[in-house]
């Protein structure tokens, strides 16, 4: 790890954590070691959020729900894949025999490694580096006006449906796999009608993909 190190310009005290954010389920639960990197990517996450909210906070002058939606974009699956591959974490990371066999790593796990990553660095180094690393890498993307990795898609759908006064809801429709591959199955319904199915490694991924599908059938139904 000693490159990602010096790419990040930092200098680690506790390798050991590092270790951590780098192990997936499969592999702790194939050597019996105690810890994935679950926790750090929960703690990693809230870390992101805070430094993107103080950053656009800051430096842009829209209100509450532009920032938010800004902020999603920027802190998201698709994101933290693409931080996680400038950084080349795909190299780092362990997982067990299941996982190799399926050849390149995931996407979610590359974006869940990430956040873990910044967790272990808030653990390290502290707020003050995590946040020096987090702008480093992610600022230049959001000031590119070119990239937008996330379209709130539940944002818009809610808007579009409380413009006409109709009912909207999400049910989980099914919940498939082992506890670190997880596949969620989500419908949307709009007035007691199916207006999409939704598929995703998290109930909150199924639940974009079924609200997008469900833009894409009230736009035809609008033209």
């Amino acid at each position: 790890m000693e490159e990602l190190f010096k790419k990040l310009d930092i200098k680690p005290k506790d390798l050991s954590i590092y270790k951590i954010a780098f192990s997936h389920s499969s592999y702790t639960n194939e050597h019996k070691t105690k810890s994935s990197y679950e926790r750090l990517e929960f703690l990693g996450d809230a870390v992101l959020d805070l430094v993107v909210a103080d950053y656009l906070f800051k430096n842009h002058r829209e209100d509450e729900g532009e920032m938010t939606k800004v902020r999603s974009s920027y802190v998201c699956e698709n994101a933290n894949y693409q931080y996680a591959s400038d950084l080349n974490l795909e190299k780092y990371i362990l997982v067990g025999h299941g996982e190799q066999k399926e050849g390149s790593i995931k996407k979610t796990i590359m974006a869940d490694i990430f956040e873990a990553l910044m967790g272990a660095i808030y653990i390290d180094l502290g707020y003050a580096t995590a946040r020096k690393i987090g702008l480093k890498i992610i600022v230049p993307y959001i000031e590119n006006p070119n990239i937008v990795f996330f379209s709130d898609y539940k944002s818009s759908l809610q808007e579009s449906v409380q413009t006409e006064q109709k009912s909207l809801e999400y049910n989980l429709i099914s919940e498939e796999g082992p506890a670190h591959d997880r596949r969620f199955t989500v419908e949307v319904v709009i007035d007691s009608i199916v207006y999409g199915v939704g598929r995703g490694t998290s109930k909150k991924e199924a639940e974009q993909e079924a609200a997008r599908m469900a833009l894409e059938k009230l736009a035809v139904k609008s033209n």
